[in-house]
């Protein structure tokens, strides 16, 4: 039987509440309705299995290699390409959001197509310092 999550709750322990197809009621995870052991992490891990993320697993091998990491079980490597797709998408959209920032306060007006909007260095800078990432331009000699 497949429950929605409706609210997590992370500490020292998770705590979840899952609501029930047939009554919408909300049950407590690890209450008596929930017979499988593991429930939603397992299934999610069976899930990995069938899952192509973006980045490669060769690529993703190879850096957890590099940095020492080796991992026996292909779920291992699929969950941290999942992990670096979402990364990557997070600092994307923030770079998006902070081009669309720019781009309407500089113009007010709207002439019949949308523009095109390119990812530069300058909307990427601030888009990463927000995750601890800080860019320097190198210096440029002529």
């Amino acid at each position: 039987m497949w429950w929605k999550v409706k609210t997590c709750y992370f500490s020292q322990e998770t705590h979840c509440l899952y609501e029930s197809p047939q009554q919408g009621n909300l049950i407590p995870s690890g209450g008596a309705s929930d017979n499988r052991a593991g429930g939603p992490l397992t299934d999610f891990v069976q899930q990995l299995e069938d899952y192509a993320p973006t980045i490669p697993d060769s690529v993703t091998a190879f850096y957890l290699n590099r940095a020492g990491f080796e991992a026996s079980d292909p779920r291992i490597t699929r969950l941290v390409s999942i992990a670096a797709q979402k990364f990557v998408s997070d600092i994307a959209n923030e770079a998006l959001q902070h081009c669309k920032m720019k781009s309407s306060s500089g113009q007010t007006k709207s002439k019949g197509k949308d523009k095109r909007l390119t990812l530069t260095m300058d909307d990427l800078t601030p888009a990463l310092a927000e995750y601890g990432i800080n860019v320097k331009k190198p210096a440029y000699f002529v």
